[in-house]
């Protein structure tokens, strides 16, 4: 007889049990706590050493955990002891998804360091930004990346480690090769690591026009790792067949960038700890993960809606065995209802699922999956997870009923402490240990959450937030626009898509593509507006003088969708 979710989650959660859950207080909020959890990252790492089983399959690469973990060792030391890194400094990683990657994030985690993950799509303008922002140490990164970021860090006395350097030659001033800077077989460096230290700053996109980095302690990240792990195990012990594997051994294909809260928390970092293999694609191309999905007999697909409708739509489809699979989804966007039946339907074993996380929860939070997702295809799960709280509130922050619409609020050890240098950002969105989402949604009398809405001006594109405000600031800095607008039109593929309308002043001939072209050099390509419509008219305005983007939306883009 199947176990009900309640049932399941109290066996699995239960005292003496791996996942067993403790009531704590952590800077005078009282929290429910894995005991079991590890106390820092490092011990996460450390736990690979010796294991001689594939962890990282990369093109043609094959790297063992305990191969991975002699780099890491020899990386760690020469942070020390070559670059002087402290307890506390800041280590930013910017590269696409590489093994290197992954050597660098832990290696500078293991002695106390604080990784700076930097968003490998952003312009110059925006890397300077970051770097400034988070105050560099170091940066690792890789030639396409060390091109980017070489001016600002450069300028700033911050030593470069560049990877891959075979890639660039001759190497830059100032940049030392990975491989020149390494010495396999020097041991990891005797560092005391705390818990409430912190670990990590993922950037996400910010209201103003800059981005936000948000800085997660090491209990923070190891608590979302366990609750990652537990979900799994509750879900295995309510349906019989492991929810990871569907009776295989587990493996994940990477097709998420590790910059990204969803590739380094769930998928990277759970492969790390529970050691999996993690099959790492240099890009994202739908026929070469179906290969490899083969090839590797790989388990579970995590990445946005619009790679699993990628695969679907590929022709090459039906050429590929993808029986392997056990679960495919994700989060970062919304799935169409078509798409969650498209899934269900067009795997042989893998079925469908979703998860609702952010930068902020280190991408924890509900999730729904298998028969629940096919019969509530618009939700993202069951509110209540094992270590976090959720309550809808009204705009006074008082919690509402049943089915009532309001804005989401979380509450968990997996919360980020806050937002690097900006006290009034963490204290509008972190109030009592509660985590204001920006989401409108609501929870049915079931207990499962529908997100309906976001309460902050920003745009869900593929997995990627895009703060209209941001966007618009970089329009205006073209002498043609008068006045503008962006917002979010629906798109089957990226869930959303970037728009703008545009009001371009008097005898401006400004087009689309011109426009597009100015904001190459402001913004990351994923921020520019696919959609942009142009008008000779004030844009419409509602008696408070906001303009009505909903308005706009019906009247330019009623085909969008």
């Amino acid at each position: 007889m199947a176990l009900s979710y309640d049932e399941a989650s109290a066996q699995v959660t239960g005292p003496d049990q791996i996942f067993e859950l403790v009531d704590a207080s952590v800077d005078g909020v009282d929290y429910r706590l894995f005991k079991n959890a590890p106390p820092t990252l490092g011990q996460v790492f450390a736990g690979a050493r010796g294991e001689d089983s594939t962890f990282i399959v990369y093109e043609d690469e094959r790297w063992t955990f305990d191969e991975t973990m002699r780099h890491i060792d020899a990386l760690a030391s020469a942070l020390v002891t070559t670059f002087g890194i402290k307890k506390g400094d800041r280590v930013g990683i910017a590269m696409r998804n590489l093994p290197e990657w992954i050597v660098s994030f832990a290696a500078i985690l293991s002695v106390g360091a604080v990784s700076v993950s930097l968003n490998a799509w952003w312009t110059e303008a925006e890397v300077d930004y970051a770097i400034e922002d988070s105050a560099l140490s170091l940066l690792i990164a890789d030639p396409e990346r060390i091109d980017r970021a070489h001016r600002a860090a450069h300028s700033r006395n911050i030593p470069m480690v560049v990877v891959r350097a075979d890639l660039i030659e001759p190497g830059p001033t100032g940049v030392h090769r990975y491989d020149e800077v390494i010495t396999l077989g020097d041991p990891m460096p005797v560092v005391e690591v705390a818990p409430e230290d912190d670990a990590t700053i993922l950037y996400t996109s910010g209201t103003t026009g800059f981005p936000k980095g948000a800085v997660s302690t090491h209990r923070a990240v190891t608590q979302a790792l366990m609750a990652f792990w537990a979900n799994a195990t509750i879900l295995t012990a309510r349906k019989g067949t492991d929810m990871l594997g569907g009776g295989r051994t587990p493996c994940f294909i990477l097709i998420v960038p590790l910059f990204h809260v969803t590739g380094c928390v769930p998928v990277m970092l759970s492969c790390f700890g529970m050691k999996m293999k993690l099959v790492m694609m240099h890009r994202w191309d739908p026929e070469n993960a179906l290969r490899l999905i083969e090839a590797e007999k790989v388990t579970a697909f995590v990445g946005v809606p619009t790679q699993s409708w990628d695969m679907l739509e590929s022709p090459a489809f039906s050429k590929y065995d993808t029986s392997s699979l056990a679960t495919i989804g994700g989060g970062g966007a919304p799935a169409p209802v078509k798409l969650v039946d498209r899934v269900e339907k067009g795997f042989a074993r893998g079925r469908p699922n979703i998860g609702y996380g952010m930068t902020e929860t280190n991408a924890f939070g509900p999730g729904n999956s298998g028969d629940e997702y096919v019969t509530h295809p618009t939700s993202t799960g069951r509110a209540q997870t094992t270590i976090m709280d959720m309550e809808i509130r009204d705009e006074n922050g008082i919690s509402v009923p049943a089915g009532v619409r309001g804005e989401i609020w979380m509450k968990g050890p997996n919360l980020i402490r806050g937002y690097w240098n900006k006290p009034e950002a963490t204290a509008e969105t972190i109030v009592e240990g509660w985590l204001a989402s920006g989401d409108l949604g609501r929870i049915d009398e079931e207990g499962f959450l529908y997100i309906e809405d976001r309460a902050k001006d920003m745009v869900l594109r593929a997995g990627e937030n895009v703060y209209c405000a941001e966007v618009e600031s970089a329009i205006y800095d073209h002498p043609s626009v008068y006045e503008a607008a962006v917002f979010g039109v629906p798109n089957e593929r990226l869930g959303e898509e970037v728009a703008c309308v545009i009001q371009n002043k008097a005898e401006s001939t400004l087009n689309g593509d011109e426009l597009k072209d100015f904001l190459a050099e402001r913004l990351a390509p994923f921020k520019i507006p696919s959609r942009i419509a142009f008008t000779d008219e004030r844009l419409p305005r509602n008696p408070s003088g906001k303009i009505l983007k909903r308005e706009l939306r019906e009247h330019y883009f009623a085909d969008a969708g």
